[in-house]
């Protein structure tokens, strides 16, 4: 009997902190959002950079804890350096961990109810904060800090401080810390603001009572070159600010331009009309030229070709102003034209969609980077940009397009030489030279070392040296700042630098794209996982560790010995499935066949044969000579000893298909005839009248004008999707589907459903990189490696899906994904003994004990996309008996996997033998224990005829059930 599972919800707390005020999202199930209670900020400025420490304290008003989720962007150059949760009244500062790791032990340890905290990196500057539990009634207290260049404003600095978030909090404080002015710094556009006071060579300033949108700081600069230094492990890094002639000259535009426009979902996000206005300035400078036109969405559309007179390009400007924004971001599905000469990219960044390697330019073509989002991926764009020859151009939404306009029309001051004499791993940031500043960052090898630059202006070459000192003024972001642009380099090719990147975030404690930032709550909690606690756990942790070992060989050959004892039982089912009933299902057959013959006379011996056969098969008796004596049941088989696996089946290192155009099934005569029929389940949303009643050519207006009020709603893309396929649009169907990679970014639940429809729709091609994504996100989990491996199967790469399927069997496995690997197994065996003829597949590396194909009549197979939540398939056979989670092996043969409560399944339901009926299919919703506030469960359900023959036949349904206790009928086998 299994345990009533209490349910938590998953809350967002609110969105772009930093940037504009969002509201806080409701919660389902009607609880009360949790609200910011009170704000301390800390900003510490010295030189031209800035760290800011936000301290909220967050207050949960329902009777229960809740899980608390942050989402925010940074703007362009800002980098989180930090992140604390309290813990015991203490503020315990986090440790860099690999991703996907940080994200397997947070879930661990919610899911034994104690206290992690987890921020990480999604997609471009987003980032994520998740905070468990946030108690009933009661406050958790979080502090992240983030570091930021500042930027050039006349001859000082400017500093920024978003503030919309914080409107309405009672409980405020602001205190300001700025080293290194040369002269006072003062508060911009703030009535009754207070004078920074001098105070240790430094100036101080406070606010204590709540500001509403911005605070704004100008602090003079000294103008000559500055040099700082901090020690950071065994390295002294060095940061410069070398001012620089930022005049910038026009520059000669190309004629044959080619304009890269992100049509996606996110560009709605955008500021298009900036965008616009900026095209404005380049195609009046431009005059005369041809302009080539791309879309990009979940493909790239066919380009269109426009003619640029005098200036005018209205006929272009009407076509991107009509753009409507849909569907995920494949930013590197194009390829480049000889014929063009520049190519401008307008986009937020984001890349989460098709091909991960974005298109290398021919020799002499640049790339002009444009992005007005905030939360832009602007390391990727710069990156991508500066490798061509051209810059990031970034519009900074509500302000003049000059700016953005003198770096895309003018070419400024650039390196064309860096050497280092006495320093190391030395680099520049070329982006704030248009502001008059160049910031070069490295290591010292020596006590002093000098920088020597060339930068070439206006045709001519200017020799720059730069003399460096250890014993320099120290900077507590010097190191950091050369990790930051270390990393933008990296970030060019992310794919083949995940290495470098993920031990560069855990060096200097960087949330990346492949390292977060986690808060555990006991000692024992970072012994248990193998992470390094903060630096006052250190020796603790030392001396607790050096009592356990780790034997991660001996768990994997323990796993496969695991393995094949079990298989061994599932061999023995479907060699020696119950007989009793089955026999006896067997009789009345032979029965009614007998009299079928007797009334049509003398039956087709052919037909004969066939019968006899199977009952000599199925019953193990001798094959009864005359027709007459079929009535007469044969006596009960002696228990047949377990079949070894084929050894036809293997040749030298490489297992192969039988001859013939279809393999061999399980030995049998004449397969049974057995038809699937699903009942279509059907969403209730307001929309689905609407669109079902329309003509095939008005069903995407529709969804277009219903979109903004469902585009955080997964079911609201399915649901169209559905639609669109069933009236014949499926180029328009995988487009609107496309839009769950562009909701909540890096959600493994949301990707696996994406991958689970493109598979339903028959597009195994684009599921493969949407299921490795979800591979990376989550490598714990036996289910990224069996999606993946089926994803494979079905685009007909059986190598690699034989690969990703073995794995989920030697892998030891939480255990509330027990059996999956016979699942896998099963699948992997029909992927070899179904292969074409003349296949070569190597299963060298496969145990030989795991190679044995075990074919059925029918299978079912049911998944979810909720984690911590329990689904069961129930079968229900034509006499009535309900194979379920209490009774797994039923009168008739039946089998059911075991049952999985602990979320994604799957459940298998397995016949060998189907007896003439209808055997209905239902799909239940026992309960859930997520601390999330959640919709519905996306459930997927397999039926397959034939499993592991030639003759297999799928056919697959998705819902969705949204409370505990419901019950669909979702399909029928029918055996004839």
């Amino acid at each position: 009997m299994r345990l009533l599972r209490l349910l938590s919800l998953f809350l967002l707390l609110c969105a772009a902190p930093w940037l504009a005020a969002q509201p806080l999202m409701e919660t389902l199930r009607g609880e009360r959002p949790v609200r910011l209670q009170s704000l301390g900020i800390q900003s510490a400025i010295s030189g031209g950079m800035a760290e800011t420490r936000v301290r909220m304290v967050f207050f949960n008003p329902n009777g229960r804890a809740l899980e608390g989720h942050l989402q925010f962007p940074l703007a362009d150059g800002q980098q989180v350096t930090g992140f604390a949760l309290d813990i015991d009244g203490a503020m315990r500062p986090a440790v860099p961990v690999e991703k996907s790791r940080g994200r397997q032990i947070i879930e661990m340890e919610e899911r034994r109810g104690v206290d992690p905290a987890l921020l990480e990196q999604t997609q471009g500057n987003q980032f994520k904060l998740r905070v468990y539990p946030i108690p009933a009634q009661g406050t958790r207290t979080v502090e992240l800090t983030y570091a930021e260049p500042l930027q050039r404003a006349g001859d000082g600095w400017m500093y920024r401080l978003p503030l919309a978030y914080a409107d309405g909090v009672k409980d405020f404080v602001l205190n300001m810390d700025v080293q290194g002015a040369s002269g006072a710094p003062r508060f911009s556009g703030m009535a009754d603001a207070p004078a920074f006071m001098g105070k240790g060579g430094g100036w101080q300033a406070r606010i204590d009572r709540p500001v509403v949108q911005q605070v704004t700081v100008q602090i003079p600069a000294a103008q000559r070159v500055q040099a700082y230094v901090e020690r950071f492990g065994s390295d002294t890094y060095f940061i410069a600010e070398v001012p620089v002639n930022a005049q910038r000259t026009p520059r000669p535009l190309a004629r044959s331009v080619g304009l890269l426009w992100d049509a996606s979902g996110s560009g709605t996000h955008r500021a298009i009309d900036d965008e616009l206005a900026l095209l404005d300035r380049y195609f009046r400078a431009l005059g005369n030229g041809d302009v080539k036109l791309v879309l990009l969405r979940d493909r790239p559309e066919a380009a269109q070709t426009f003619r640029i007179r005098d200036g005018n390009w209205d006929a272009l400007r009407k076509v991107l102003q009509s753009v409507k924004y849909d569907g995920a971001s494949a930013l590197a599905d194009w390829q480049p034209e000889s014929g063009v000469q520049e190519y401008l990219l307008v986009s937020d960044g984001l890349l989460n969609y098709g091909a991960r390697r974005f298109p290398v330019l021919g020799a002499g073509q640049r790339l002009y980077a444009v992005t007005s989002s905030a939360g832009a991926d602007t390391v990727r764009l710069a990156a991508l940009a500066e490798r061509s020859g051209g810059a990031l151009v970034s519009l900074i939404p509500g302000q003049p397009v000059d700016a953005a306009a003198n770096v895309l029309l003018a070419d400024g001051p650039r390196i064309e030489q860096l050497r280092a004499d006495g320093a190391a791993a030395v680099l520049a940031d070329t982006g704030a030279m248009e502001q008059g500043l160049l910031r070069i960052a490295g290591k010292l090898t020596r006590a002093t070392a000098q920088v020597n630059l060339m930068l070439a202006r206006q045709g001519k070459a200017v020799p720059v040296a730069v003399q460096i000192d250890s014993n320099a003024a120290s900077h507590p972001l010097a190191a950091w700042l050369w990790a930051s642009y270390q990393l933008r380099a990296l970030e060019a090719d992310h794919e083949a630098n995940r290495g470098a990147i993920r031990r560069l975030g855990s060096q200097f404690g960087m949330p990346t794209r492949e390292t977060s930032l986690l808060v555990l709550e006991r000692l024992e909690d970072y012994v248990r996982h193998d992470v390094t606690p903060p630096p006052a756990m250190q020796a603790a942790f030392d001396k607790l560790r050096a009592q356990q070992t780790r034997t991660t060989a001996q768990r994997r050959d323990k796993q496969l010995e695991s393995v094949v004892r079990q298989f061994e039982q599932k061999i023995a089912w479907w060699e020696n499935a119950p007989q009793k009933k089955r026999q006896q299902w067997q009789q009345e057959e032979a029965v009614q066949r007998s009299q079928e013959f007797r009334r049509d006379g003398a039956a087709p011996k052919a037909a004969r044969q066939q019968l006899e056969m199977r009952l000599q098969e199925d019953v193990g008796a001798p094959a009864a000579a005359p027709a007459s004596s079929f009535a007469a049941p044969p006596p009960p088989p002696a228990p047949a000893p377990m079949a070894p696996a084929r050894p036809s089946a293997i040749t030298g290192t490489a297992m192969q298909a039988e001859p013939g155009a279809a393999p061999r099934d399980d030995g049998r005569g004449a397969a049974p005839s057995i038809g699937i029929a699903l009942k279509k389940w059907s969403a209730d949303a307001p929309y689905i009248a609407r669109m079902k009643a329309a003509s095939p050519d008005a069903v995407y207006a529709i969804y277009l004008d219903e979109k903004p009020s469902w585009e955080n709603s997964s079911a609201f893309y399915i649901d169209v999707a559905d639609i669109l396929l069933q009236k014949g649009k499926r180029e328009l169907a995988l487009r609107v589907l496309s839009n769950l990679a562009e909701m909540d970014l890096e959600n493994r639940q949301v990707l696996r459903v994406l991958g689970y429809r493109l598979l339903q729709a028959g597009a195994p091609q684009l599921a493969i990189p949407v299921f490795e994504q979800v591979k990376q996100l989550a490598d714990e989990e036996p289910q990224s490696f069996r999606d993946l491996g089926l994803a494979y199967a079905a685009a007909g790469k059986r190598q690699e899906a034989i690969e990703q399927l073995y794995e989920v069997v030697l892998r030891p496995w939480d255990g509330r994904f027990a059996e999956v690997e016979l699942i896998a197994l099963a699948e992997m065996n029909a992927v070899i003994a179904t292969a074409p003829a003349g296949s070569k597949l190597d299963t060298s590396h496969i145990d030989r004990r795991l190679l044995r194909n075990l074919p059925l009549d029918m299978r079912a197979v049911l998944t979810w996309d909720a984690d911590n939540s329990d689904m069961d398939l129930w079968v229900v056979d034509p006499d009535g008996e309900k194979c379920y989670y209490g009774n797994r092996d039923t009168m008739l043969g039946g089998r059911l996997s075991r049952d999985f409560t602990g979320g994604y399944g799957p459940e298998e339901f397995s016949l060998r033998r189907a007896k003439p009926g209808v055997y209905r299919v239902y799909a239940n919703y026992f309960g859930d224990r997520q601390q999330l506030v959640t919709g519905a469960t996306t459930l997927q359900l397999k039926l397959t005829t034939g499993f592991g023959t030639g003759r297999a036949k799928d056919e697959m349904v998705t819902l969705r059930l949204k409370n505990g206790g419901s019950t669909v009928l979702v399909g029928e086998f029918e055996v004839k």
